[in-house]
C-alpha cells in the first residue's frame, strides 16, 4: 500500500527495523501511557513492538524512516494496531494520509475499520475528524470505528 502523499511510502518491517520501531514507540508513546497511569518496562514495550510484527510497515518520507503503521486485516474488519510518527513529522499530514488510505481500502473491501486509542492521546481528535466514533471503552482506551 502506498500513500497518495508525495514521497510517502510503506515498506514491510524487517528484523533490522526493530531498534527503530522500539525507539519510535518509546519516543511517541511513553508520555501518553504515563498520563494514563501505565508504566511499561522496556521488555513490555518490546513485546508490543513484536506483537503482530508481520503486520508492521515502516513509513518512509523522502527516503527517511518517519514512522510505523501496523494493521491486521481480518475477514470483516481491518484493525489499526499501531500508528506512530516521529515528532518532527507530526502535524504534516503523514498519519492522516496513512489512515485515509486504510479508509479507502476498508471501503473497497467492504470491511469495518477499527482502532484503539488511549484516552489521553490527542490523536483521538484526528480520528474523530476522519470519521471514527467511539463504540466501546475500558479504563484506559477507546475502541473506535469508522
Amino acid at each position: 500500500m502506498v500513500s497518495f502523499m508525495e514521497k510517502l511510502k510503506l515498506i514491510k518491517a524487517q528484523a533490522t527495523d526493530r531498534d527503530f520501531l522500539f525507539g519510535l514507540r518509546k519516543l511517541t508513546m511513553v508520555e501518553h501511557l504515563e498520563k494514563a497511569g501505565i508504566n511499561l518496562s522496556d521488555a513490555e514495550h518490546l513485546s508490543r513492538v513484536n506483537f503482530n510484527y508481520e503486520c508492521a510497515f515502516v513509513v518512509f518520507k523522502s527516503n527517511k524512516k518517519v514512522g510505523v503503521l501496523k494493521y491486521e486485516e481480518r475477514e470483516d474488519t481491518i484493525e489499526i494496531l499501531q500508528i506512530q510518527i516521529l515528532p518532527d513529522y507530526q502535524g504534516q499530514g503523514v498519519g492522516k494520509s496513512l489512515i485515509e488510505d486504510l479508509v479507502t481500502k476498508s471501503r473497497d473491501l467492504n470491511k469495518r475499520l477499527q482502532l484503539k486509542v488511549l484516552k489521553e492521546n490527542p490523536a483521538k481528535k484526528l480520528y474523530e475528524r476522519i470519521g471514527f466514533g467511539i463504540i466501546s471503552q475500558d479504563d484506559d482506551q477507546f475502541l473506535m470505528q469508522l
